[in-house]
């Protein structure tokens, strides 16, 4: 599972050839740590087709301050280096699958 950065957030979601699912969290958040596995589980089965990664808010303020991030965990999907849509709060695995697919029609 890729961690971005403030660094390569650009290079990683904004300019990547296949969508994104951005999870914005923090190591210390509790829903965060509940859906991690969760996500990369979902990340997993999409491997290839739909890029997942995740965002520490903590070490990558900037960024998350970009996306106007508040709550945590946050999940936001990117298509051509635009955001798609924002999800905020614990996401199961059903809601991230879905999102996936959204993102490949």
């Amino acid at each position: 599972m890729l961690n971005v950065t403030d660094e390569n957030f650009e290079s990683e979601v904004l300019q990547s050839d296949i969508p994104v699912i951005v999870d914005f969290f923090a190591e210390w958040c509790g829903p965060c740590k509940m859906m991690g596995p969760i996500f990369e589980e979902v990340g997993a089965k999409y491997e290839g087709k739909v890029k997942f990664v995740k965002l520490n808010v903590d070490e990558a303020k900037e960024t998350a301050m970009k996306y106007g991030v508040m709550s945590i965990p946050t999940v936001i999907t990117y298509k051509a280096g635009e955001v798609v849509e924002t999800l905020v709060g614990l996401q199961d695995e059903d809601t991230l699958a879905e999102k996936a697919e959204q993102l490949l029609k």
